[in-house]
């Protein structure tokens, strides 16, 4: 995992390097390293973080499946009101 990838990760799960570093067990300090590319994760803490990434990919996935749903449902709500005021 490089390190801009470390970075958006933490940003994407709204945390501050104070937070990720506490789901890792490093200090605010090595988190900052790993953004800026100075220290590497364990190989350990890199498959949390593609764990983490892979749920907050999947729950984005879903969210986005939603929205979608709402908005065909909406655009099928105003088609048949437009439709039935028409007639009328």
């Amino acid at each position: 995992m490089q390190a801009t990838e470390i970075a958006t990760l933490r940003r994407s799960l709204g945390l501050s390097q104070v937070e990720f570093g506490q789901l890792f067990d490093a200090h605010s300090m090595t988190v900052s390293k790993w953004e800026r590319g100075v220290l590497r994760p364990t190989a350990y803490q890199i498959a949390l973080m593609r764990q983490f990434q892979a749920t907050a990919n999947a729950k984005q996935d879903q969210a986005r499946e939603q929205v979608k749903n709402l908005l065909v449902g909406a655009g099928v709500v105003a088609a048949l009101v437009w439709l039935l005021g028409g007639k009328g």
